[in-house]
């Protein structure tokens, strides 16, 4: 299940770039614009979703919606987005409860960017004690321990960080410089082609001998996991 995002956001055009944009990033994105909409559906989410709150919202503010959200002990990792960059409001978001808070205008990686940090800080608290599973392959995020089909494979700390990102949202598509940020900490290839070789590996160590290839090459695009059949 990819990843979801619940924007929160009136003003109609800035509202269709961000669902656009987060959506050709893979992730599942639904809208709210107004404050009482969206406190209504941030309090019916599950677990792993991402509040993009606007400042200035009809009806209810989100310095009001994420205090209340708070108050009632929702966990909800929520970026900020708002035109007032004095250093004041910026605290007030976050003393409040935003856990980022980002000036508009934006350039959209930046966003991208922080979003993934908040998403990465909520799996880490969520997750270090469970597993992650998609179709018989799990990785067990205490022990660093990948296993398919109750087989255990052994996996080099590089690719258990490689392993880790692809099953974390499953479906998600991660293009080469997203996973060389994210692995290797770069936006430039150390190697001319380290994200491919990865992948023959892991491919190699995951899927041979398995009827479902669950490591995906989308062309022009990057790589993605899931145990959708081709």
């Amino acid at each position: 299940m990819n990843q979801q995002i619940l924007v929160v956001e009136d003003d109609v055009r800035v509202a269709d770039f961000l669902v656009r944009g987060l959506k050709a990033e893979g992730y599942c994105v639904d809208l709210a614009r107004t404050g009482p909409e969206g406190l209504a559906m941030a309090r019916n989410t599950g677990p792993g979703v991402l509040l993009l709150l606007d400042l200035m919202l009809p009806g209810l503010s989100g310095l009001e919606l994420c205090q209340t959200l708070r108050a009632e002990g929702r966990h909800i990792p929520v970026l900020m987005l708002s035109a007032l960059s004095n250093t004041e409001d910026k605290v007030n978001g976050l003393r409040l409860g935003a856990d980022d808070y980002l000036t508009k205008p934006f350039v959209f990686e930046e966003l991208l960017a922080r979003i993934e940090a908040l998403m990465r800080r909520g799996r880490e608290q969520r997750t270090r004690a469970s597993t992650l599973q998609v179709a018989d392959l799990v990785l067990d995020l205490e022990r660093m321990q990948a296993s398919r089909a109750g087989i255990p494979i052994t996996l080099t700390a590089r690719e258990l960080a490689f392993l880790e990102l692809l099953m974390s949202a499953p479906g998600r598509v991660y293009s080469r410089e997203r996973i060389l940020s994210n692995v290797w900490g770069t936006n430039e290839d150390p190697l001319t082609n380290v994200v491919d070789v990865y992948v023959r590996r892991l491919r190699c160590k995951i899927d041979d001998g398995h009827e479902l290839m669950l490591i995906k090459t989308v062309r022009g695009f990057g790589y993605r996991l899931d145990a959708m059949a081709d």
